[in-house]
């Protein structure tokens, strides 16, 4: 190697080659062919949607390639895509395709967008002259687009002329709809299926429950809907659906990057096939379907009839109350009974899958056989053989009166409260109520009128049975150390 005033001195015949080479690589840059994918192409598509907010699609597409570097532009992507999750590979030679770059192109053409790559150029007003009804055209240099258009007209400026603009092209850095450019080597002529997979955002999927309630309130019909809300901004023609219930985690980004009719009693049958994956739960819809851009779709998954439902009155207490003593003109509210029904998950209850989190609605017949609601709640993911507690809301016949009897501090930490509490029952029945009341710190029941239990670390249960038309009176005493 020569070296001549702090310079690397090239033999000639190295320069020669260098240069050959460096043409090659900018000829093969400037020739590389354009070619255009889209949906037209498209022969498989895969749709998997989260409760997330988010979903994964799977398509594969035929497409001619020729041998050597192409731009690939694969357009009639979702518009919400999530760039860095896309993959792409060959399905005819998992060696034949290499990735080179890849860009999204989401500056998508509009009225605003055309107009605002053309500030600062001259553009054509056509117009039609009042004085004469002839259209003219009025060559105008656009200014600004802020607000309105401002234009300047030989030396005037004018604000909002009236006419349509004429513009002479489309820029090229505007596209007609999403596009994933890619830049590929693509080894060997022929057609290739091209399998192309990404995330996109705001697509997400919810269950739906109709439950009808029977007359004596013991059994009760089940129909279960999931609903799918697309707007990611792209279409899914004839895919293979499949739905993910589970708390997927997922790494939060810059908030920057972002600015029915009730169930006939028969019901069609279930149309999902569910299975585990890692630690969730995956319905697989039995049949093709199309998902449109905007659409909110239902679709059926779960039939059961005939389940056997508990109807529970609860009572609950707080701790609040053993932490203060009450006078007598300190008057505690009228406490509100609350009304759950509650049914086991299992097979020998005609359910036995895997229910994902959703909203039961529930109705009941009246005496003339008209369905009317009756109340609703929001379930968590429910394995099988598991409960599930739906409250309806609060009992309107049936009452609680709370009365403290005494508070007395036996102790520097020791303290013993009395309590009374009366339950009253309007209704043409009897009813059981459960009252739950929440002791602080550690206690022991003194005395109590009622068989009681204790529940778990900081839980009194009491099951009152309230006759029809009656009134129950519960009466205990517990010693707390707080």
């Amino acid at each position: 190697m020569n070296k001549r005033l702090g310079r690397y001195i090239l033999p000639v015949g190295w320069i020669g080659v260098g240069i050959a080479a460096v043409q090659g690589c900018l000829l093969t840059l400037a020739t590389a062919a354009t070619i255009t994918s889209t949906v037209a192409d498209q022969t498989e598509v895969a749709l998997t949607v989260y409760n997330a907010d988010i979903g994964l699609v799977k398509e594969v597409r035929e497409i001619e390639l020729s041998d050597g570097e192409h731009e690939l532009h694969f357009r009639d992507v979702a518009a919400q895509i999530i760039p860095a999750t896309v993959h792409i590979k060959s399905l005819t030679d998992g060696h034949s395709l290499h990735l080179l770059e890849q860009n999204y192109e989401y500056d998508l053409l509009s009225p605003e967008k055309l107009l605002e790559k053309y500030v600062g150029q001259e553009v054509k007003l056509l117009d039609k002259n009042y004085y004469t009804g002839k259209e003219e055209i009025v060559t105008a240099t656009l200014l600004s687009t802020t607000g309105s258009p401002v234009y300047k007209v030989g030396d005037e400026i004018s604000l909002g002329l009236p006419g349509r603009v004429i513009l002479p092209r489309i820029p090229e850095n505007l596209v007609t709809r999403p596009t994933l450019v890619w830049r590929l080597r693509s080894r060997g002529p022929g057609k290739q299926r091209v399998e192309a997979s990404y995330l996109t955002k705001q697509i997400t999927w919810r269950a739906d429950y109709v439950a009808v309630l029977s007359t004596d309130e013991r059994r009760a019909d089940l129909s279960g809907w999931v609903t799918i809300d697309n707007k990611s901004g792209g279409a899914y023609r004839n895919a293979t659906l499949k739905l993910v219930a589970g708390e997927i985690h997922r790494v939060e980004e810059p908030q920057a990057m972002y600015q029915r009719a009730m169930a006939a009693a028969e019901a069609a049958p279930p149309q999902f096939r569910e299975e585990g994956l890692f630690e969730y739960h995956v319905y697989t819809l039995d049949r093709p379907t199309t998902v449109k851009d905007n659409q909110t779709k239902q679709v059926s998954f779960l039939s059961a009839a005939n389940i056997p439902v508990t109807k529970r009155l609860l009572l609950r207490g707080q701790q609040g109350y053993f932490f203060t003593a009450y006078g007598p003109d300190d008057d505690i509210p009228t406490q509100k009974v609350s009304v759950f029904l509650a049914l086991t998950n299992t097979a020998d209850n005609n359910l036995g899958l895997p229910l994902p989190k959703g909203t039961v609605r529930v109705y009941k017949a009246d005496k003339e056989g008209a369905l009317q609601f009756i109340g609703e709640d929001q379930i968590a993911h429910t394995p099988k053989n598991e409960t599930v507690q739906v409250k309806m809301g609060e009992a309107f016949d049936v009452v609680g009166k709370r009365k403290q009897t005494e508070y007395k501090r036996v102790a520097r930490n020791v303290t013993e409260v009395a309590w009374e509490i009366t339950l009253r029952n309007r209704k043409e029945e009897s009813v059981t109520v459960r009252v739950d009341e929440s002791v602080p710190g550690d206690w022991e029941v003194v005395t109590a009128s009622h068989p009681y239990e204790k529940a778990d670390a900081h839980t009194l249960r009491f099951e009152v049975t309230v006759p029809q038309q009656g009134e129950v009176t519960v009466t205990y005493r517990v010693r707390l150390r707080v």
